[in-house]
């Protein structure tokens, strides 16, 4: 294709007048099948060159456009090119962070030699996209401890009698333990006397607060706590958690820190769960077995951890862990435990003067106390996994006493949360001391420990947490001891009621003051 200066007139090879020429028709024409001549006949009214002419609405500069040259060689003008950009705008919905040229405020002096490509490439990059960015809690950097500010035994323990009743022996053996812990890590030697660590074998029945101890020990403490379970742990290889595990979850819990994970206390539940399976034919995957996986690290080694997963493998990216400074605390209910004490205890001759009765133990309630490391191993675990626990423990069963004080005296007691959820209704929830100890009682009967208290008391609070929502009338509502023995119903008493009990003991506060 050739241009001229001169007025063209497009020949074709089938001789076609240029008036019978539509403009569908041209687009389809090829190349090869015209020619242009000058005829100079007409005097020129298009631009001499086309790439001098917007592509758009062919305007040239003498007509007032004020050209942009593209990279491919065309040009546009501003105002054909705003409009482009315009409509991009308003087809992608707008306010979707993207962001187009606006080119009323541009300078066009100095357009002739400037690249569109570099003009939409400078700008666009300081338009960058407007994306909302997640920010980050600033986490507090803790105190680093010192021998001056470490917690005494004595302060751990007041701090557990606020959230745990009774088991005094068993809070001060857990606050001595840590002491000494947090004093092993900041020193590690005394004098060039390596201190060696006490790990913990905790024993107690069932809802005597063995892990309500150890989760109140965790918000108390500044340094890592991982609270683990047995119940899922198997022989490398086996379907279930590897040992190793234990340790990933502790150091996830310091924020994958290998040297803060290394000081930290691993608390290990359930371990009566992989005691050896007795009379079994099978493979014993979670038993014996995981007991000598475990005996690495309680002793202290060095032990690939697998982040962020249960097991290793070649696709779990792997840390190592030094376990020489990890507190492990092992707990579990132990059951059939008793029957080994009781049958140590009465093996000695029934007949004689000094003889002992076999039924002399069958109503003692605190069995556990008696416990030995024989007994122990008796039930299932092995003696080089007791020997790695030296300090051996037990909780007492809770009595009434006891358990009336869990529902009403710790920070979270169960009464002080439903006292606070009618609270939200701006109702008044009140228990008769009768009641308590009848809930106790019945809490005692299903020999579960405190987690029967919460499940005796939803039973009763049901009906009345449903009907209180109904009546806005309700001011306070009174729990006695006939509705939990089945021999009565709640006292609930209506706000106009509450309210003119307010103004008498107003009236007789005020004459008492006129008095004196």
């Amino acid at each position: 294709m050739v241009f001229a200066e001169a007025p063209a007139q497009v020949i074709f090879n089938e001789k076609k007048e240029p008036d019978d020429i539509v403009e569908d028709d041209a687009e389809e024409i090829d190349e090869e099948d015209y020619e242009i001549e000058n005829d100079g006949d007409e005097e020129d009214d298009t631009p001499k060159n086309k790439f001098e002419s917007c592509c758009v609405c062919h305007r040239t500069e003498e007509q007032g456009a004020k050209l942009i040259h593209m990279p491919t060689g065309l040009s546009i003008c501003s105002d054909c090119m705003q409009k482009s950009f315009d409509s991009f705008n308003s087809g992608f919905g707008g306010g979707n962070g993207i962001q187009f040229l606006d080119l009323s405020n541009m300078d066009f002096n100095n357009l002739k030699d400037m690249n569109l490509g570099d003009l939409l490439s400078g700008t666009m990059s300081n338009q960058k996209p407007k994306t909302k960015k997640a920010k980050k809690k600033k986490k507090k950097e803790e105190p680093k401890l010192t021998l001056k500010n470490i917690p005494a035994p004595h302060q751990i323990k007041a701090q557990l009698d606020e959230y745990v009743i009774g088991q005094d022996y068993a809070k001060k053996v857990m606050s001595v333990a840590v002491y000494n812990h947090y004093k092993r890590v900041i020193t590690n030697t005394m004098d060039e006397i390596e201190i060696d660590k006490s790990n913990m074998l905790m024993i107690g029945p069932t809802g005597s607060g063995k892990t309500h101890l150890v989760k109140t020990l965790a918000r108390l403490l500044n340094v890592p706590l991982a609270i683990c379970d047995a119940t899922s742990l198997t022989e490398a290889g086996y379907i279930g958690d590897d040992v190793e595990s234990v340790l990933s979850k502790l150091l996830a819990n310091a924020d994958n820190d290998v040297e803060k994970a290394e000081t930290g206390i691993i608390f290990i539940d359930e371990i009566d769960k992989i005691a050896k399976k007795k009379n079994t034919t099978s493979r014993d995957v979670s038993g014996e077995s995981v007991q000598q996986a475990l005996l690495k690290l309680l002793e202290g080694s060095e032990v690939e951890v697998p982040v962020g997963a249960s097991s290793k493998n070649a696709m779990v990216p792997t840390a190592v862990m030094n376990t020489r400074n990890i507190l492990f605390i092992c707990g579990g209910a132990f059951p059939g435990l008793e029957d080994i004490i009781k049958e140590r205890m009465t093996q000695h001759s029934s007949i004689g003067f000094h003889a002992e009765l076999k039924d002399k133990y069958d109503h003692e309630k605190n069995m556990l106390q008696y416990v030995t490391v024989e007994d122990i191993r008796k039930f299932g675990m092995i003696p080089e996994f007791i020997g790695r626990l030296p300090i051996i423990f037990t909780l007492n069963a809770l009595t009434k006493e006891m358990l009336v004080d869990i529902l009403k005296e710790p920070k979270n007691a169960i009464l002080k949360q439903y006292q606070k959820l009618l609270a939200l209704d701006e109702v008044d929830l009140q228990f008769e001391e009768g009641a308590l100890t009848a809930i106790a009682e019945k809490a005692m009967e299903k020999d579960t420990g405190a987690r029967a208290l919460r499940a005796i008391i939803e039973k009763f609070m049901l009906d009345i947490m449903y009907e209180i929502p109904k009546d806005d009338n309700i001011g306070r509502v009174t729990i006695t001891e006939d509705y939990i023995r089945n021999n009565g119903a709640p006292l609930i008493e209506m706000r106009p009621y509450l309210q003119l009990e307010q103004k008498k003991r107003e009236i007789a506060a005020a004459e008492e003051q006129k008095e004196n």
